[in-house]
């Protein structure tokens, strides 16, 4: 490929709107049609793999396929590295990996057998993970633990205290998570596991909150209506408003890089899902993408390393 179409080809794969960057070039931002960067899991083949794609699903690229099922990626703040989970042992042991945004540089960040580690997400710096570790014990019984990791697998250990899931950083001190109780609450604490705060407090299951980029408002999943919907409250738990009215279960909803929309999976007819996206107030639903979820929105991308991968495997 000649250098002007490889350049034109780079242009329309990394067109960004406003909260989005590019590491290393002059992008510009009057394009109509650019959108938001989005990593998600899918299973268009053989096995579920992770996909960077524009909000319109016009363009994809396949980052990775390590393992027997891919999921759960999430973008460094750097743009440089993805963090995602990797299933093993016929999904019997599930690791935490990192990956350079070019697909090189695979690393298996935990091995622990017969457990469960998902949910990778960066702390603010980049300097660490904090992922979800599940297993049963001796007595049959789930436990759901909320494990903090440097960036390299180094020092991996528990954070005493909480037991839930879903967890991610509100800064470097403090962590937003939704416990392991029945039913499952929403709530903030320390990283140390102290000065624990609930936000949601009712009779049904709310999981995996998301906290919008301005800090102030968090998107989350409950039951609490029936069947499992996206839902928005104000980050002290006040305003709870429900955004999504659909017949079947919705997952993984999380904001846009400039927090104006929020994306989500819902299930499809086929028992597979799709991926859709929603302005905050509920309104303008619309569907991005078919066969995809764990989805996540992508603030910055390194140009270097995108390049790489379009040159390596070129966009469908």
């Amino acid at each position: 490929m000649n250098s002007r179409l490889l350049k034109l080809s780079l242009a329309s794969t990394i067109a960004v709107v406003a909260g989005t960057q590019i590491l290393g070039c002059h992008a510009t931002q009057s394009d109509e049609h650019a959108s938001y960067k989005l990593i998600y899991s899918s299973l268009e083949s053989t096995k579920r793999s992770i996909y960077l794609s524009d909000e319109h699903g016009v363009r994809r690229l396949k980052v990775i396929d390590a393992t027997d099922s891919d999921g759960y990626p999430a973008v460094s703040p750097d743009g440089k590295l993805v963090a995602f989970y990797g299933k093993y042992d016929k999904f019997k042991t599930w690791s935490i990996h990192s990956v350079a945004i070019d697909g090189s540089n695979l690393k298996r960040l935990t091995h622990t057998k017969n457990k469960w580690d998902s949910a990778p997400a960066w702390s603010l710096d980049g300097r660490t993970i904090l992922f979800t570790r599940e297993y049963k014990n001796p007595n049959g019984k789930w436990q759901s633990q909320i494990w903090l990791m440097n960036a390299d697998g180094s020092e991996q250990r528990k954070i005493s205290g909480l037991q839930g899931g879903g967890a991610s950083f509100i800064d470097n001190d403090r962590v937003l998570f939704h416990s392991h109780t029945s039913p499952s609450q929403i709530s903030i604490a320390n990283i140390d596991g102290s000065n624990m705060v609930k936000l949601t407090n009712d009779a049904t299951d709310n999981r995996a909150p998301r906290l919008s980029p301005d800090g102030n408002h968090i998107v989350y999943l409950s039951n609490r209506d029936g069947n499992q919907e996206v839902y928005i409250m104000d980050i002290n738990g006040k305003n709870q408003k429900r955004l999504t009215f659909n017949q079947v279960e919705d997952w993984d909803a999380t904001w846009s890089a400039d927090g104006n929309q929020i994306f989500f999976a819902s299930e499809n007819s086929q028992g597979s899902f799709d991926i859709y996206k929603v302005k905050r107030d509920g309104s303008s639903l619309q569907k991005v993408l078919n066969r995809g979820s764990q989805v996540a929105a992508v603030k910055t991308l390194n140009a270097a390393a995108l390049q790489k991968l379009i040159q390596s495997n070129p966009p469908n």
